[in-house]
């Protein structure tokens, strides 16, 4: 039988996802922000929108925050409120605020996709390694922990490894987002590299928390409470809401939210990012797996059918052999299809 609301609201606050800007000083060919125009949040917006929900954290991404006109007043304003703030940057925003300014995050991401600086940089941008060091060198130093976030997909699925090695130098875990189509399939992984990928990442490293779905089920893990269309909200710099932030359309407008409040989990993307595809019905990792990650499916236009790296419905199961490590006060720990290691 599906969760009632009241069921829903009362588990625990949410995750809020916050798109502050999608500006941004770098233009990867992977990122699924849209480049085409600049839209952004302002304080009256996010305000409402802190007071609309009960909230356990607040991550700052989608673009470079600190390209925000009025960043340093929305900064000042959220640094305020009682709930986790935490930032994911190339390291632009980063280097931008004075030390005071650093000290008001919970957590500071960087994004970081290989372990060398020539690859770094030929990604990214020239200079773009020397500066996530420098600035993950700083945040050590203020006492701010710092976590490295990565991309999987087809040009570093072998190595991701070398990056977690990367991350321990700063006592940093490493956050594995799995590639999605947005804007090209160019990088998208095929089956076999997506469970390679995998399979290496676990070979090195400790996991922190596995939120990928399918791996999560194949490493014989149990269900989680939270994730896209539960526990988590994102709210991007066009004044709209989604359950995740690879959702395909414009999404609700942010009106929605600030009428529904907690109940904007009944509403159709979220009632859809948590629905299971007919064909996982008679699954037994059904509980644990939920179809695979919906944004995915979603992105495909196959909301309806299972997870396209889906092992069982090929007749493959898998096991994967998984050593988890202590767990760490980390908020993006819950988000769904986030995957977070520790090298050995």
């Amino acid at each position: 039988m599906p969760e009632t609301s009241d069921e829903r609201i009362e588990q625990r606050p949410f995750a809020l996802g916050l798109g502050l800007t999608n500006a941004c000083n770098l233009s990867c060919s992977f990122c699924y922000r849209d480049p085409t125009h600049e839209d952004r949040l302002d304080l009256g917006q996010v305000q409402a929108v802190l007071g609309a929900l009960p909230l356990r954290s607040v991550n700052l991404g989608t673009g470079e925050n600190g390209m925000h006109p009025d960043f340093g007043r929305l900064l000042d304003w959220l640094a305020r409120q009682p709930v986790k703030l935490t930032i994911t940057s190339n390291g632009h925003t980063v280097a931008g605020l004075a030390d005071e300014q650093v000290r008001r995050f919970h957590d500071v991401e960087l994004s970081l996709d290989y372990s060398t600086e020539k690859e770094q940089d030929a990604q990214r941008g020239t200079g773009n390694w020397k500066l996530l060091h420098e600035q993950a060198d700083r945040c050590v130093r203020l006492g701010v922990p710092v976590t490295f976030i990565s991309v999987m997909m087809r040009s570093n699925f072998r190595r991701l490894a070398e990056v977690a090695l990367v991350a321990k130098r700063f006592g940093a875990p490493l956050r594995v987002n799995v590639y999605q189509s947005v804007r090209t399939d160019l990088f998208a992984l095929r089956y076999g590299e997506y469970w390679e990928g995998f399979e290496r990442l676990f070979g090195a490293c400790d996991a922190i928390s596995i939120g990928e779905p399918l791996v999560r089920a194949m490493a014989g893990l149990p269900p989680r409470s939270g994730g896209c269309g539960r526990l988590t909200v994102r709210v991007t710099p066009r004044a709209t809401v989604q359950p995740c932030v690879y959702w395909l359309g414009p999404g609700a407008p942010l009106a929605t939210l600030l009428e529904r409040g907690p109940a904007i989990v009944d509403s159709e993307p979220f009632r859809e990012a948590r629905g299971l595809p007919a064909a996982c019905e008679a699954c037994s990792f059904r509980e644990t797996c939920g179809g695979g990650c919906a944004g995915r499916r979603q992105l495909q236009r196959k909301l309806g059918e299972p997870d396209p790296y889906c092992p069982i419905v090929r007749g493959e199961p898998r096991r994967l052999e998984v050593r988890m490590a202590r767990g760490r006060d980390l908020p993006k720990t819950d988000s769904a299809c986030t995957t977070i290691v520790i090298a050995r």
